[in-house]
């Protein structure tokens, strides 16, 4: 059983739902990302604080955006999207979401990238420690998404890249750049050489990733465990001129390493 509030607790709690629910109108799910609750959790302390619920007055009330324009073709900025999905993102029935963490100089580009494509600005909130959700409420968005091939659960479904994205050189530059950008890591191992590894827990992904990589004459690994990497020095030039990154984190890393003067 919840501890229940002292006075000053109760308070406190109700001047907190007061100022994101009615001031500053977020909704019954915006606050749970927040506070890092249940929605229903939420609701309940609506109830029980006495501040009346009214979904009608939220933004995208039921979800039925008609200010998210589904793209008319398939674009090297829609694929981007795709691989940012892939790795960091995720499908609810009614929002389309990428969890970044606290990759705080990444956010911008994300939030920008969406606009572009759907003509309509995702919210960003920060969680209490400190992860920033990027969100576009759209059922119909979902669905579209959904058909292409992405889902609810990306590990239990076994996503893989939409088969388009390999029909056009640049479509798949930049679905493995988003792909890397998210669910990548660069780092230094203990031999002095330098790495460019890719994880995730869907095997499709990873095969086709891999299948990528070599199309775009790259020499990845083998697939280890739910990683791929890239080791060869001519690569690591290679992905930097030709593919690049545009999380900014990513960049910097690797450019710090210096690897053979990569960065001249």
């Amino acid at each position: 059983m919840a501890k229940r509030w002292n006075k000053s607790e109760e308070s406190i709690r109700k001047k907190e739902l007061v100022e994101m629910y009615v001031r500053k109108n977020k909704t019954i799910g915006e606050i749970a990302k927040i506070l890092n609750l249940e929605q229903s959790s939420i609701f309940k302390r609506l109830l029980r604080l006495k501040i009346k619920s009214d979904p009608s007055k939220k933004n995208g009330y039921k979800n039925i955006n008609y200010g998210v324009v589904i793209p008319g073709q398939y674009s090297s900025k829609l694929a981007e999207m795709l691989g940012i999905l892939l790795g960091d993102g995720h499908l609810s029935p009614t929002q389309v979401v990428v969890t970044l963490g606290k990759k705080d100089e990444y956010v911008d580009y994300v939030s920008d990238l969406m606009k572009q494509l759907f003509l309509a600005r995702p919210r960003v909130i920060t969680t209490r420690g400190g992860h920033f959700v990027i969100y576009l409420g759209s059922t119909r968005l979902v669905r579209w998404f959904l058909d292409m091939g992405l889902a609810f659960n990306k590990v239990d479904s076994q996503v893989d890249i939409p088969s388009w994205c390999f029909k056009n050189k640049r479509f798949l530059v930049n679905v493995i750049r988003g792909l890397i950008d998210t669910d990548g890591s660069v780092y230094k191992l203990k031999s002095g050489n330098v790495q460019i590894s890719f994880c995730n827990r869907s095997i499709p992904l990873l095969k086709s990733t891999r299948s990528a990589l070599l199309s775009l004459g790259f020499f990845p690994s083998k697939i280890s465990g739910y990683n791929i990497y890239l080791t060869r020095k001519n690569d690591l030039h290679k992905y930097y001129k030709e593919v690049g990154f545009n999380n900014k984190k990513n960049e910097k890393r690797f450019l710090e390493f210096n690897i053979g003067g990569v960065a001249e």
